[in-house]
């Protein structure tokens, strides 16, 4: 964690820059690997540009959950910037994400911040969703698709 309002976490993928890009931004690809574990995604709008809109449900173990995206600012293929929210505006899962994509060596880093209202809200998200963790298991998720992806 960064700060007392964010979420953090920094990850590199032995992948090229533009197949995370392509996987993070298509429906198709972001279907098999968002979410933690015991998760799938359906997504049932996606347009990756700024105003765009990703419509999409997270199907958990316990029951699903209705997530919004939209898209602040879109730099092929290096920077996403977004607001992420829930079923209604003024619920704790409303935050801003800035993700970004940097080259290091015919890999990809991806810095991933999520900044949210207030420090109690983060700290409600960490407690009541388990954002840390689901953090990290999407992205281990992410790489296992890379990998994937990269010998077919």
């Amino acid at each position: 964690m960064v700060g007392d309002r964010e979420i953090a976490a920094v990850r590199v993928f032995d992948a090229p820059r533009d197949l995370v890009w392509k996987v993070w931004t298509e429906p198709e690809h972001i279907a098999t690997w968002w979410g933690p574990k015991g998760f799938t995604t359906t997504t049932h709008k996606m347009e990756v540009k700024p105003g765009g809109v990703w419509r999409f449900v997270m199907h958990g173990p316990d029951r699903d959950y209705q997530n919004k995206v939209t898209y602040l600012e879109v730099v092929k293929p290096e920077r996403l910037v977004y607001k992420h929210g829930g079923e209604k505006e003024i619920e704790p899962v409303n935050f801003h994400v800035t993700v970004t994509f940097a080259e290091e060596g015919g890999k990809t880093r991806v810095d991933m911040r999520m900044v949210f209202p207030s420090a109690n809200a983060r700290d409600y998200v960490i407690k009541t969703y388990g954002a840390m963790e689901g953090l990290n298991e999407t992205l281990a998720r992410l790489e296992e698709y890379l990998t994937k992806e990269l010998t077919s």
